[in-house]
């Protein structure tokens, strides 16, 4: 199997721990310009098609991840080597309030203590919200590969719950109720966050963004937005009601991650994308559905997961680190 993003030395973790780390600081934004980007012409990427099992649809049930990961290769600390295994034990994690009384975010700091290379990611989550166990365990994943994680509450207190059957008109009406201005507002306060304590303070020279599902529509919407280019890559997983048109606007460029078998991410619309954003990358997975990279159903999918993870990472180590 090919990676559709070039490949870096790295940990193949199996599993993912759960993030006991212990509530921090409550910092405040700070003032940083983020205006709406104009269109521009972009060119197409190469296609990078994936081959695997069985088909999932919809979102899957949630299936707990046990045990701690399989960190046998070692990661470069400050001219040193550690394990990666002392290396995940080492993130730190922090609640955060961010802006100011009705204006502002709760979200989640996952922040590399042993090997933080300096670098910020914004991860947005699915609809079932910042707190849910899938999302914060791929964010400490992510957190061990040395980068600074942050995860907003995209709903206010108010994400889908797991127990809620997906019925057209409850779920419509929920979706209703998550207003785009205010979590476009939102999404652009933590992105000012980041680029206050990583860009300006000379801490990193360069943030990324990954979203799934619902998040991952906001990712190119953020992205569309971008005057400033304060983002310098993202990865989305299988981004529902992703608008197209917007890829003309895309600068950073995106590794768009999805299954051919998936009816809220389809294929065509990712092709779109792929040939409208400059620098972008699709991809396709056979036969997968509906979230299989941040909750795999099956040992098949656990194979296609942690593929698609070291794909992310060798995208996210091309456009930030390299």
């Amino acid at each position: 199997m090919v990676p559709a993003a070039a490949a870096v030395a790295a940990a193949s973790p199996a599993a993912l721990p759960r993030s006991t780390s212990p509530r921090g600081r409550r910092p405040r934004a700070r003032a940083c310009s983020f205006r709406c980007a104009g269109p521009s012409a972009r060119s197409s990427a190469l296609v990078s098609s994936y081959k695997s099992g069985s088909a999932g649809h919809g979102h899957p049930r949630i299936r707990q991840l046990r045990g701690r990961p399989d960190c046998s290769r070692q990661a470069e600390v400050m001219g040193s080597t550690v394990d990666d295994d002392e290396a995940c034990e080492l993130v730190s994690g922090s609640d955060l309030v961010i802006g100011e009384g009705d204006d502002s975010v709760s979200a989640y700091l996952f922040k590399a203590v042993k090997n933080n290379n300096g670098t910020g990611i914004l991860l947005l989550s699915d609809i079932f919200g910042f707190q849910d166990s899938a999302t914060r365990d791929f964010a400490y994943r992510v957190a061990c590969n040395g980068y600074n994680v942050l995860v907003p509450d995209l709903f206010r207190g108010n994400p889908w719950k797991l127990n809620v059957p997906f019925d057209g008109d409850s779920f419509e009406r929920w979706r209703a109720g998550q207003a785009p201005g205010r979590v476009s507002g939102d999404i652009d306060a933590c992105t000012r966050w980041l680029v206050d304590e990583f860009k300006a303070a000379g801490v990193s020279k360069k943030l990324g963004v990954i979203g799934f599902c619902y998040g991952g529509g906001r990712l190119v919407e953020t992205l569309a937005r971008d005057a400033e280019s304060c983002f310098s890559a993202g990865v989305c997983f299988y981004g529902s009601r992703m608008d197209a048109s917007l890829g003309d606007r895309v600068a950073a460029p995106v590794l768009f991650v999805c299954g051919d078998g998936d009816p809220l991410c389809p294929v065509e619309t990712v092709r779109e994308l792929e040939g409208r954003a400059r620098g972008a990358r699709a991809a396709v997975y056979a036969g997968r559905g509906h979230g299989f990279a941040h909750r795999p159903q099956s040992v098949e999918e656990d194979g296609d997961a942690e593929d698609a993870f070291n794909a992310m990472r060798g995208w996210l180590h091309d456009h930030l680190l390299a």
